[in-house]
């Protein structure tokens, strides 16, 4: 059985082609004939930019997607619930003793 040769593209080239399928009134049909590929490359390559893999699309129009800007970002909400949690306990906490002092 003969193995299909897997073509490989750039960055550059799949960026382009998900953003011209993402164009009111173009279809990816019609991107991936203009270009040479089957419209389901495009949807494979739309949802791996979705899911901000750190092998493609690492920026678009000047969002940075990369794996580290999306770790970055988790360990930023991770901080910002435990300092909310952290104030809600004080809050709490200087409640309790302003009402005894009383």
């Amino acid at each position: 059985m003969a193995h299909k040769k897997h073509q490989h593209y750039t960055e550059e080239f799949r960026k382009e082609a998900v953003k011209r399928s993402e164009k009111p009134g173009v279809t990816q049909a019609q991107v991936a004939k203009e270009l040479g590929i089957s419209a389901q490359q495009i949807s494979n390559w739309k949802r791996q930019f979705k899911r901000l893999s750190d092998k493609q699309f690492n920026t678009l129009d000047g969002v940075d997607y990369s794996k580290q800007e999306s770790e970055e970002l988790r360990r930023l909400r991770r901080e910002n619930k435990r300092l909310k949690d952290e104030m809600e306990f004080l809050k709490k906490v200087s409640a309790y003793f302003a009402k005894n002092q009383e």
